[in-house]
């Protein structure tokens, strides 16, 4: 336990440190909530759906999340070629106590990042319409933080550079993000768009999140989000674990 709580600390310094990171990683919210909810905002409410920056701003705190936490894999790269990993892996401790550790400093710099784009989401004009379930939002937040640093560092373990970890995230995380309903409603789009989502991770995170936010129903059940969430969570934790336990220094 000592061990993980060492490494997660050294995960949550690290982005402290990096003053760039932290203004570089709130670019893109303001980006898509300029763009696209400014922009598509007349023509999303003409159609008849509301308010677009209330749809918008929850896929906008995923995406963040999401982003945040894959890219953390990176760290791991970085880490391996520089030495600084052989360095963590000597220490008498389990692997998957450092698995751990890191896994948990990178969700919970990615939580972070999401908590503060809520607060940017709010200058822009989005507002939670129930107050009170804001831990249950949160609570997805974490979710997707815990499953997509999981994620990134599985898939670091058995890459050796930047540029192969960067075209995988690009080819599975870009269209994870696109077809996942943060952009547009799931609702009457092509069946082939909804089969997408249906088997899309990200998109159970989205929907969890915008019924906690912005209250409505979900559009494939919150139990059903909470429940697909936690699963996919612990089994890339449990891949993860084991593809780190095999890294060759």
């Amino acid at each position: 336990m000592n061990a993980i709580y060492v490494l997660w600390i050294r995960q949550l310094k690290r982005y402290v440190r990096s003053r760039a990171r932290i203004v570089g990683s709130l670019g893109q919210p303001l980006l898509f909530l300029v763009a696209l909810g400014f922009g598509f905002g007349p023509v999303f409410q003409k159609a008849g759906q509301g308010n677009y920056i209330q749809f918008l701003a929850p896929g906008v705190i995923g995406m963040t999340i999401l982003f945040s936490a894959v890219f953390s894999g990176i760290e791991l790269i970085w880490d391996r070629q520089f030495g600084f990993l052989k360095e963590t892996m000597v220490a008498p401790v389990p692997r998957i106590a450092i698995m751990i550790g890191r896994t948990c400093g990178g969700a919970t710099v990615a939580l972070a990042q999401g908590v503060i784009v809520i607060l940017i989401c709010y200058a822009a004009g989005f507002r939670s319409t129930n107050l009170a379930s804001l831990p249950f939002a949160l609570l997805f937040m974490a979710l997707i933080a815990l499953m997509f640093t999981a994620f990134g560092t599985a898939i670091a373990s058995v890459l050796s550079d930047f540029q192969a970890f960067q075209l995988v995230m690009n080819f599975l995380i870009m269209p994870m993000f696109f077809l996942s309903g943060a952009l547009f409603p799931l609702l009457g789009v092509p069946r082939a768009l909804q089969i997408v989502a249906a088997v899309n991770p990200f998109a159970y995170g989205v929907d969890g999140m915008r019924a906690a936010l912005i209250g409505g129903t979900a559009h494939f059940g919150a139990p059903l989000d909470l429940a697909v969430l936690s699963v996919i969570t612990a089994l890339l934790l449990a891949l993860g674990s084991y593809l780190f336990s095999r890294i060759q220094l």
